[in-house]
């Protein structure tokens, strides 16, 4: 089953890619209590994804925050090793890097792509959300091969 607005993002482990190294992160404990912009990339370092999604959340990063915005995410179906190196090569301090390693988090929001005939085997689907206390109240699925309703231009325009 695919998440939905009113629903709650489920509890699974995430590793925050963070300079010191990898930290376990429960997902429930991490949009408890705040309002979080999060996006989800089916891969660092892929041509869209260093191109369009990340630089537009790291440009839109102090307007996210000025419409109520308390932390900015990205999630992928990566190692922390590779989301940290990402982070420092395209991303900023203003977006934290929770790696979803195993998939586990895109599995349970239902929001999985295969990418086997790109050798990437499942990974997460691109996708953006405003988070709420643990849940969601915006939800903006791309089509696959499509890159519009996810942006952090789109979810400005919602906030």
């Amino acid at each position: 089953m695919t998440i939905k607005v009113g629903d709650t993002i489920p509890d699974v482990t995430l590793v925050k890619a963070t300079s010191e190294g990898p930290e376990k992160v429960q997902s429930g404990e991490y949009f408890a209590g705040k309002k979080v912009a999060l996006f989800s990339v089916p891969g660092a370092f892929t041509p869209t994804c260093s191109a369009k999604h990340l630089p537009g959340f790291v440009e839109k990063a102090d307007d996210l925050k000025s419409k109520g915005i308390d932390e900015i995410a990205c999630t992928a179906v990566n190692d922390p090793f590779v989301m940290q190196a990402w982070k420092e090569r395209d991303g900023s301090e203003s977006i934290t890097m929770l790696a979803d390693g195993n998939g586990d988090m895109a599995q349970a929001l239902g929001l999985t792509m295969d990418g086997s005939g790109f050798g990437l085997g499942q990974r997460g689907s691109r996708w953006s959300a405003v988070v709420d206390d643990g849940k969601v109240v915006e939800l903006n699925v791309e089509e696959a091969g499509q890159f519009e309703v996810s942006s952090a231009e789109h979810m400005l325009g919602q906030l």
